[in-house]
């Protein structure tokens, strides 16, 4: 289980946090939040997924419904390498936005 820093939080942090999933092959639950980098060469990862909850540790991402996009390293090139997870049935969530008052 890796769990979004605090400063993504709706009450803590800058409300950056978008939802989590399970991924299908391990069965390990991720948070993900949006990518505050997002401009050039990361535009096509709008997300971070959080990987590691004791010292906070990201990957960029692009999360779709079934299925995110991960950039889990660069080659000798400067490319990135991306692994494609895919997500237990039903495990998709988007967490409900609060209502500014």
């Amino acid at each position: 289980m890796a769990f979004a820093a605090e400063t993504t939080y709706f009450n803590a942090g800058d409300g950056s946090i978008i939802g989590l999933f399970v991924e299908k092959d391990h069965g390990n639950l991720f948070e993900f939040s949006g990518n505050p980098e997002v401009s050039g060469v990361t535009a096509e990862y709008p997300h971070l997924i959080w990987v590691n909850s004791r010292s906070p540790e990201t990957r960029y991402a692009k999360v779709l419904k079934t299925v995110a996009y991960v950039v889990t390293d660069i080659d000798e090139d400067g490319n990135d390498i991306v692994e494609k997870w895919f997500f237990k049935q039903n495990s998709h969530t988007i967490y409900p936005r609060p209502v500014d008052v």
